[in-house]
């Protein structure tokens, strides 16, 4: 059987690490959204300043408010 230590060592624990530090930086980088809205900045000022995909911010904008 795979112990932790082991299974840390895998590029399978590779890549589900990056995968979730990707996800999880890119809900933190939203979660400014509203504030910037708040400061009337416009969707490429705010996908510029938070080095997001225009359209993700558009997607997100529309689906949360």
């Amino acid at each position: 059987m795979l112990d932790l230590d082991e299974f840390k060592n895998t590029l399978l624990y590779d890549i589900l690490v990056a995968k979730i530090k990707a996800k999880t930086e890119l809900q933190t980088k939203l979660k400014l959204a509203p504030k910037c809205v708040e400061k009337g900045m416009s969707v490429q000022e705010m996908a510029e300043l938070l080095e997001i995909d225009i359209e993700v911010i558009r997607k997100y904008l529309r689906e949360n408010f």
